[in-house]
């Protein structure tokens, strides 16, 4: 873990970083928003700013292997991936069946649809078959 970070970027690094971990969180129940991404994201950060909440993020019994997994291989579990695209599948779904306005569904069908290819073209770990 590198700390090359000093003075106030070390503390915006651990502010967003906290942000992230908090949206990453919100995603794990709101259909639609990623978690995954977020906590990467977070865990890029608190890499390079704080050794403690990067170590708590990688040790977390959750969060931890999928980062991990992203992070030496740029691979995720194939459960983590089939749980994505279902949340997301289900998400323009729901938005579908809530919503009136035709070019309210499409705008968010389109803007889903980057997402779903993004994560339906990620490889998947070597280790998720043993895990499922």
């Amino acid at each position: 873990m590198k700390n090359h970070q000093g003075g106030a970027v070390k503390y915006i690094l651990i502010i967003v970083g906290l942000v992230l971990v908090a949206i990453g969180l919100i995603g794990i129940v709101v259909p639609g928003l990623p978690t995954t991404i977020f906590l990467i994201a977070a865990a890029g950060c608190f890499a390079n700013s704080s050794p403690k909440l990067h170590g708590w993020l990688l040790s977390h019994p959750w969060f931890g292997p999928i980062i991990h997994h992203w992070h030496e291989s740029r691979t995720i579990p194939l459960k983590a991936k089939k749980i994505a695209l279902f949340m997301m599948v289900a998400a323009c779904i729901y938005t579908w069946l809530m919503l009136n306005d035709i070019w309210i569904k499409l705008l968010i069908t389109v803007i889903m649809l980057w997402p779903m290819i993004f994560v339906y073209r990620l490889p998947i770990s070597d280790v998720s078959e043993r895990e499922d």
